[in-house]
């Protein structure tokens, strides 16, 4: 077998049918398997016989299968099939194109980008803290419960408290903001939010700390590992988008070129 795609169903909206990728994906000597709910992703991962690691899915599904690949030294496949596609945009692919990135499976290039770790947890684009965090928390449970609008509904609540910031310890120095990032490469940044980015093999972690919300104001370090301490013991953070508890201190840290990332080939 080349590769195995993990197709996440509940990603995102609107893109191609699991019938219509298992149609592209068959030529190719890629077998897919959809995920249902009690699937154990890392394991899946891990026992598959292939050549190639692959997943279909957005920001937060990529993450458990590229840390699978990297452990197996195996090249890792990212089909965008979510809602935002932040990574997929930011490595080059094509976010409309989904079937079209399934041809790295047969011809791809294999380009080293970093990742980043949050303890041995992979991470693709970003970890945060504060009210990022909490709006991702209240939308999952929110969603969970099957309530119409959760994200508008998130967002409305949160909004609420935009003049609450939060104490941190950020290496040994204290820091109050409303938001603190972490980000696996830099991000353009400008007045009102982060943007994308321009590298994924830079080899280091940008810590961004904001204060405010309509106007925020962004200060940023850079570092190979950072350690971030926070008020109480456990914590409330958005790893790639998807809530997390984390415990403190958080000890997190760059990976350069660890994850053999397959594109498909240019024009």
């Amino acid at each position: 077998m080349r590769g195995l795609l993990l197709v996440n169903p509940r990603s995102g909206k609107g893109g191609p049918t699991v019938d219509e990728i298992e149609r592209e994906a068959s030529p190719l000597g890629v077998a897919v398997r959809v995920l249902r709910d009690g699937d154990d992703v890392v394991a899946l991962a891990r026992e598959a016989d292939a050549g190639a690691l692959g997943m279909a899915g957005g920001d937060g599904s990529l993450g458990t299968v590229a840390g699978v690949a990297i452990e197996r030294g195996l090249p890792f496949v990212c089909v965008p099939y979510g809602t935002r596609n932040h990574f997929a945009k930011d490595v080059g692919l094509d976010a409309a194109d989904p079937l079209g990135a399934l041809r790295a499976f047969a011809d791809g290039d294999e380009r080293r980008v970093d990742v980043g770790r949050l303890g041995e947890r992979v991470f693709l684009n970003n970890v945060s803290l504060g009210l990022y965090a909490r709006l991702v928390h209240r939308r999952e449970r929110r969603r969970r419960r099957d309530v119409t609008f959760a994200r508008l509904r998130a967002l409305t609540l949160s909004l609420r408290e935009h003049r609450r910031t939060e104490r941190f310890v950020v290496d040994g120095r204290p820091v109050r903001a409303s938001v603190v990032l972490v980000a696996n490469n830099e991000y353009r940044l400008d007045l009102f939010s982060l943007g994308a980015r321009e590298r994924v093999d830079e080899g280091a972690l940008h810590v961004y700390a904001a204060r405010g919300l309509r106007r925020l104001r962004w200060t940023e370090t850079c570092a190979t590992e950072v350690t971030i301490e926070t008020r109480r013991d456990t914590a409330r953070a958005a790893v790639d988008g998807e809530p997390a508890l984390v415990r403190s201190p958080l000890r997190l840290r760059v990976e350069p070129g660890a994850l053999r990332l397959l594109v498909p080939q240019g024009p």
